[in-house]
């Protein structure tokens, strides 16, 4: 069995990661950067999100656990007391793999010669170059929706739910859900401008398409990548046929961590 650890650069993360490999190399399991089975990050969600980045090409080969050194996450959700617990976990297969779905963003070009396609975790963001309102004409499985305008659209993936999409409002979704969820930024509605004005969750399958109204510049991010786009023809979102994968040990009580990390201390 191969692992990896990716650490936080702080100090506390960085002599967790040592103890983590110390004590994964004693019992045997071999140090595998390239293909491991086991990619172990020591940080926060943040860790796990750049962890994901850098193995998004391998996900059917490699599953995730996450040791949190600051705030319990929603990914990473071991603490730093209970890496011996984890370990004696791995060794003795005591785990089950869940897999998360993820968000398929594809940018068409008026050259047509050019596509750009991304994977996202958490959440792809779209908006206007600075100082334009955004007009662009959305469409849901192949039919007009509406002409959104305003600052932005974010699309995300269901374990992306309770990040940026719930500061805009956006429902939180079980991750388990083979979904995505498009939520407004500052939308214009007045007697001629008229948006849905709240979050849409779109199945599988369903592609979201975006096409340029007035201006065919934006900014995009897919989770903490930032991207600008010119010459943009549309943008399309839709579930990937990808997941991520991650190692349970024990169970993950979802709507427990909700109420935790938002609710009560």
């Amino acid at each position: 069995m191969k692992f990896t650890v990716i650490s936080r650069a702080d100090d506390h993360s960085k002599e967790t990661a040592q103890e983590v490999r110390f004590k994964m190399e004693k019992m045997g399991l071999l140090y595998e950067e390239e293909i491991p089975d086991f990619v172990i990050t020591v940080g926060g969600d943040g860790t796990l999100l750049y962890a994901f980045h850098r193995f998004k090409s391998k996900l059917d080969k490699v599953a995730f656990v996450g040791i949190h050194t600051g705030h319990l996450g929603f990914y990473a959700d071991w603490t730093v007391d209970e890496i011996d617990k984890l370990v004696n976990a791995i060794i003795n297969d005591h785990l089950q793999v869940v897999e998360y779905p993820l968000l398929d963003v594809s940018v068409s070009y008026l050259d047509a010669s050019r596509e750009m396609k991304y994977v996202a975790l958490n959440e792809a963001t779209i908006k206007s170059s600075v100082g334009n309102t955004m007009v662009v004409d959305v469409e849901v499985q192949n039919t007009l929706f509406e002409t959104f305008r305003g600052d932005g659209l974010c699309f995300s993936t269901p374990s992306g739910s309770t990040a940026y999409n719930k500061s805009l409002g956006g429902a939180i979704l079980h991750p388990t859900i083979s979904a995505m969820q498009m939520a407004e930024m500052a939308s214009i509605n007045n007697r001629v401008y008229r948006t849905i004005g709240s979050s849409l969750v779109i199945p599988k399958h369903q592609p979201c398409v975006l096409k340029p109204i007035n201006k065919n510049e934006f900014n995009m991010t897919v989770d903490h990548l930032h991207v600008f786009h010119s010459g943009v023809r549309s943008v399309e979102f839709r579930v990937s046929e990808k997941t991520i994968r991650f190692a349970r040990f024990r169970p993950h009580p979802f709507w427990k961590r909700v109420k935790e990390s938002f609710i009560t201390d």
